[in-house]
């Protein structure tokens, strides 16, 4: 496997966040918009989890600079 430098280690974890931020705003979206109960629970569940990708991503790039309320 080839060596990365820092900033595109860094590229990369901002694009990851920037991706997990998408499908949370389009599974959240989807939830609270018509279907059935089934699905709007599962794209809720899945909007959270996007959520939390999105948290663990923010804290890699900014340690310490996030609420624990999520």
């Amino acid at each position: 496997m080839a060596e990365i430098d820092a900033d595109e280690l860094l590229r990369r974890i901002r694009a990851a966040r920037d991706w997990a931020a998408a499908e949370d705003e389009r599974l959240h979206a989807a939830s609270t918009a018509g279907g059935s109960d089934d699905q709007r629970i599962a794209d809720a569940t899945a909007s959270r989890i996007y959520h939390s990708i999105r948290a663990v991503l923010d804290e890699i790039i900014e340690p310490g600079k996030h609420s624990r309320e999520n």
